[in-house]
């Protein structure tokens, strides 16, 4: 840094706050470290008594806080449109949603960045549900000068892919398969069919169908292989997935030719879980087995699988194993989600 005449100051780089007191009514810096003089600035740094500053001498291979910001920001979301990004300031950049989808984060890319030191990047879980507009991550610089080749190695470290990805939602349609003797013979009204009509509605997914049958394996699995044919691209089957002898759904699912990809999952609610595929015509259709605590606890297993799907992916066994950590739901008396602990 160098000693220069606030008069000449304009345009250079602050190296440290400068403070300004009003007896009982201000006092904390009327400036921070790092901020770049302009031509108002002058007399306010004249005001305080700062006749000359220490400000940052620019150098070959350093780079001003802000201006490392911004690789940083580089290697969150490369120059994808789907973000929208804060100017620099103190080194920080603020990173928010400029599409509606499910986030992914390049754990690996995360890592070994914020393992270089004197930078980092902190983010909210990935695999989640954002909106346009809601915060994702931030950047910070630490110091107010680094060198350029560590922000060299940063960005060999992430690698190719951006740190940040949104997965846009698909325009799917759905059907209902709705077991149970009870219901299909009239006893009791449906009361899981309004509920999942209601969590699809969230993704602006309609029901295109739904059908009732008893706990008989060839009608579930008619039923299923009739929606897929109908063209649905998504086919939720409700009831019937506890290990009671006269729960046939798992069973009846099976059945259809589907690939059963998981059948339990270490979550709660939602232990009976069912995540299968089925190939038909060319396409691969999620069939889905929802035990009854779907129709009853505001967030289950369901509510950590359904944008997955609906962004395009095929969850697989290992991703179902791995929400054990967070998998317990603790209903709480208002509810957050996604904003909360519950599968992450």
């Amino acid at each position: 840094m160098k000693l220069i005449k606030t008069t000449d100051a304009v345009g250079t780089v602050l190296c440290h706050d400068i403070t300004r007191i009003i007896p009982g009514v201000e006092k904390g810096p009327v400036f921070k470290k790092g901020h770049i003089v302009r031509e108002e600035d002058i007399p306010v740094l004249l005001s305080v008594g700062k006749e000359n500053l220490y400000v940052w001498e620019k150098q070959e291979g350093i780079l001003h806080e802000n201006e490392a910001a911004q690789w940083l920001k580089y290697i969150c979301v490369k120059d994808s449109p789907d973000f929208i990004c804060s100017e620099p300031s103190e080194g920080k950049i603020e990173i928010r949603a400029g599409i509606r989808g499910l986030l992914k984060i390049n754990k690996k890319a995360l890592d070994a960045v914020n393992s270089l030191g004197e930078m980092m990047i902190a983010a909210i879980h990935g695999n989640f549900p954002v909106n346009e507009g809601e915060k994702l991550a931030a950047t910070r610089i630490i110091p107010l000068v680094i060198p350029q080749e560590k922000m060299e190695a940063a960005k060999a470290a992430a690698g190719d892919e951006p740190v940040l990805r949104i997965l846009p939602f698909k325009k799917l349609t759905a059907g209902i398969v709705t077991t149970g003797n009870e219901v299909y013979k009239g006893r009791i009204k449906d009361a899981f069919g309004p509920v999942l009509k209601s969590k699809l509605a969230e993704y602006d997914i309609p029901c295109e169908r739904q059908i009732f049958v008893p706990d008989d394996k060839a009608m579930i699995s008619s039923a299923v292989t009739e929606l897929v044919s109908e063209g649905v691209d998504l086919v939720l089957v409700s009831g019937g997935m506890s290990v009671d002898p006269d729960d046939c759904t798992p069973g009846a699912i099976k059945d259809t030719g589907a690939r059963i990809v998981s059948y339990g999952a270490p979550v709660l609610p939602g232990a009976m879980f069912l995540l299968s595929y089925l190939d038909a015509g060319g396409r691969t259709i999620p069939v889905i087995g929802l035990p009854g605590c779907v129709m009853y606890a505001r967030r289950t297993i369901f509510d950590l699988i359904l944008p997955r799907v609906i962004a395009g992916e095929e969850p697989e066994a290992e991703d179902i194993n791995s929400l054990g950590e967070g998998g317990f739901c603790l209903s709480c008396s208002e509810c957050t989600f996604p904003h909360c602990g519950f599968g992450k």
